[in-house]
């Protein structure tokens, strides 16, 4: 078996196949030929799109592409497995609460599309509405916690500032007392927001993908991409040469290098952010927790475990390795909001990669080499957008004309000066 093709048979819908539980448990004990999730396809000659980059935005790309507007001579190309950068290592949190009108109407969307994900694909994502809390330390925190509620009231979002009692109510273990070191004034509640399954996303658009005809190729390295006469013709592969009229960069970590292959600049610097897991515990904490003044967020999985992430590391870098510094600083912080976890224990840790832009917002559309599309640029908030991301490229790319989502989000918003500015909402917020 390839690796990165999952077989559970839980995923043969694609074949039609049934499995009740008790022959998935003998399947389990015997082993056996397990139904592939997706197929392998030897590199084709030409194809009308190659999208490089198999992670969530690529892979929902292809299905939207196939799905919606029926281009199905697609090829994704992934140098590792599906999956294998960003759309694995990341904290899974999905919310709409941002701060510009153009992000909460973009984030919503892809709220609404994870919602119906599960059903529409038939493949369960284990997604949870369990409600998305950011915390405010300060008068100033608290008065930026109301703007942006007001501004997500406005765009139809369920959001508004509650009380320490509030906040009591919904995390117990919560030190909202004034002792604490960082008292707690409000925070800003999304119900909405929540948590799913990345790893189930990522197969549930390669199985979708794959069933209406994109060929997905792994273990596979884009070595170049040909340009004659401003307009794109083709890419080089590790396995060969093939000849498409649009490619869209679909990368996180590599998607300036990417870039850089037909002389397009893009305005971002890569830096790690890191994450870690304790041990699982007894299920106690339902929404998901935002502290950006101590640059910490927890959750809790269906398992027990409970996710903790920070902010990015302060300087540019390509590593994926975690750091002593980063626990130390993550523990202590953690303390300070609910001070009765002090005895879990870490199980690990680990670092993804955040391609970051000067007013934290992504980068997505047609660039001045006709045909080379980008989907980039996602920063700490890249997992939560896979779906609209993939459905508004798709679009864009089947149409020819540039969706009002992403409107906000073009590359040439840099030469014209007029950025969208989200740091407010997406620094930490994940």
């Amino acid at each position: 078996m390839r690796q990165g093709e999952p077989t559970l048979a839980k995923q043969a819908g694609r074949t039609g196949r049934k499995f009740s539980a008790l022959s998935l448990i003998r399947k389990g004990m015997r082993g056996g030929d397990w139904p592939r999730v997706w197929r392998h396809h030897d590199l084709a000659p030409t194809y009308d799109v190659v999208i490089v980059g198999g992670g969530l935005h690529g892979l929902a790309t292809a299905h939207y592409l196939a799905q919606n507007h029926g281009i199905t001579n697609v090829a994704v190309i992934e140098k590792s497995y599906i999956g294998s950068g960003g759309s694995g290592r990341n904290t899974a949190i999905i919310r709409s609460n941002y701060l510009t009108p153009e992000g909460v109407a973009f984030y919503n969307r892809s709220v609404h599309l994870f919602e119906r994900l599960s059903q529409d694909l038939n493949f369960n994502v284990m997604f949870e509405q369990r409600g998305h809390m950011t915390l405010a330390h300060s008068d100033a925190s608290l008065r930026t916690m109301r703007w942006r509620a007001e501004v997500n009231k406005l765009q139809g979002i369920d959001s508004e500032v509650i009380t320490p009692e509030e906040i009591q109510k919904l995390v117990p273990l919560m030190d909202v007392s004034g002792q604490a070191r960082y008292p707690i004034l409000g925070a800003l509640w999304h119900p909405p927001g929540g948590i799913a399954r990345h790893d189930a996303v990522v197969w549930t658009y390669a199985r979708s993908a794959d069933a209406q005809g994109v060929h997905l190729h792994m273990n596979t390295e884009v070595t170049g991409i040909d340009v004659k006469g401003d307009k794109v013709v083709g890419v080089r592969t590790s396995r060969g040469d093939v000849s498409a009229p649009i490619v869209i960069n679909c990368t996180a970590g590599w998607s300036s290098i990417i870039s850089d292959m037909v002389g397009v600049k893009m305005p971002i610097h890569t830096r790690p952010l890191q994450a870690a897991v304790t041990e699982p515990v007894k299920s106690f904490l339902d929404p998901v927790i935002v502290s950006g003044s101590l640059h910490v967020y927890v959750s809790q999985t269906a398992r027990g475990e409970l996710v903790f992430g920070a902010a990015t590391d302060p300087f540019a870098s390509y590593s994926t390795r975690g750091s002593l510094e980063f626990i130390e600083s993550l523990a202590g912080h953690v303390l300070q909001l609910m001070p009765s976890l002090a005895k879990l224990r870490l199980l690990r840790q680990w670092a993804g990669l955040c391609d970051m832009t000067p007013d934290f917002s992504p980068i997505i559309g047609p660039t001045p080499v006709d045909g080379f599309y980008v989907d980039v640029g996602w920063g700490t908030y890249g997992f939560k957008a896979g779906p609209v991301a993939g459905e508004q490229t798709a679009e864009a790319v089947a149409t020819g004309r540039i969706p009002k989502l992403i409107e906000a989000f073009q590359l040439d918003r840099f030469e014209k000066g007029t950025l969208t500015g989200e740091k407010g909402a997406a620094a930490v917020g994940h």
